[in-house]
């Protein structure tokens, strides 16, 4: 490699120096910063060589990826319980034995950070029909937290490759994809969702249920080995929380590991609260309107919960309410006069 490789404006050399300074973060383990400015030292020899590029660049990936790991960075918990009851009220329609099951984990959770102690061994997995609010419900608990948070479908997870990563030694090598989350997060206690867990692709249903296991047990999960990574990382100071349609489908062992919260069915008048004061305000602000360019009729709303029969989640109603915004909106953009209402002569136009 000639001298232009070196230069301060060469993108590679701007990695190098980069790596060098996240390995001088206290943070890093120092037995994994030995190993990494070892590998280092090898690569700014291999620099000067020939025939060396492809190589070199998955090993500075590899250096670049590890070295900025965050190994002792975690963002600070808000530990409020009258936020987070606010919040969840904010957000959630009703839901009250679930809200309640919730904030007595997070009284849980709350009394042992203040002693110093590890979280609630049991993990959250929220069970319930589409559209009944499992996810959201979880974006909830990481903001009541003040938690960064990040969403792992499990829904058709072909292999355990995905979550552990893969080694080195194969050519196309990379993190799994918790490993990546967490470094691309930069923090070491987000919430992450492992969403549906229930849906694992039966041929690696068996192998997947062992790395679940291996992330909810306390006993195992602080020295999580993702093959690429190939170092042990804590994982136990992230708060996991699980969702399922039903629980047929998952292992015992991981069972054993969950607190089961029941997600209820919402009524049609629930559903009407929740259109009308939640899904509708949201759409709106989604698609640049203002809260009060459109009106629905209220005896329009059993239309807009129910065209297609009944349904015991909100997702259709939210793929409703989103059409009847679009529809709208495109009338704005033409220039159409308001006031943008729906009555019981024009609903045909907005519902099919």
């Amino acid at each position: 490699m000639d001298n232009t490789a070196l230069n301060s404006n060469n993108p590679t050399q701007n990695i190098l120096t980069r790596i060098k300074a996240q390995l001088q973060s206290p943070e890093i383990p120092p037995d994994l910063k030995e190993k990494l400015q070892t590998r280092l030292e090898r690569l700014e020899k291999v620099m000067v060589s020939s025939g060396f590029q492809l190589e070199f660049e998955k090993e500075l990936a590899f250096l670049d990826f590890n070295s900025s790991l965050p190994f002792g960075k975690c963002s600070e918990d808000i530990l409020d319980l009258h936020r987070a009851a606010e919040i969840l009220e904010q957000h959630h329609y009703g839901l009250k034995s679930v809200k309640e099951r919730i904030l007595e984990y997070l009284s849980v959770l709350i009394l042992n950070k203040r002693k110093g102690q590890k979280m609630p061994s049991q993990i959250l997995v929220l069970v319930g029909l589409v559209g009944s609010g499992k996810t959201s419900l979880a974006y909830s608990v990481a903001e009541a937290l003040g938690r960064k948070i990040v969403r792992i479908p499990f829904g058709g997870l072909g292999s355990v490759r995905e979550l552990k990563g893969e080694s080195r030694i194969k050519p196309e090598a990379e993190p799994g994809r918790l490993m990546k989350t967490i470094h691309d997060l930069g923090v070491n206690n987000p919430v992450v969702l492992l969403d549906e867990i229930d849906r694992v692709a039966q041929e690696t249903r068996a192998d997947i249920m062992g790395v679940l296991v291996e992330l909810l047990d306390p006993e195992q999960n602080f020295a999580f080995l993702d093959h690429y990574v190939d170092y042990p990382f804590d994982l136990s100071r992230v708060l996991f929380i699980a969702t399922a349609n039903n629980l047929s489908n998952v292992a015992t062992a991981v069972m054993d590991r969950l607190e089961v919260i029941e997600m209820p069915g919402y009524s049609d008048e629930e559903k009407i609260t929740i259109g009308r004061d939640y899904l509708l305000p949201k759409a709106l602000k989604e698609a640049g309107l203002e809260g009060g360019v459109m009106l629905i009729e209220e005896s329009l709303w059993p239309q807009v919960v129910r065209p297609l029969g009944f349904d015991a989640g909100i997702r259709s109603l939210q793929r409703n309410i989103q059409g009847i915004v679009r529809k709208i909106a495109r009338q704005v953009v033409e220039g159409a006069s308001g006031p943008y209402k729906l009555t019981a002569d024009n609903i045909g136009q907005y519902i099919g």
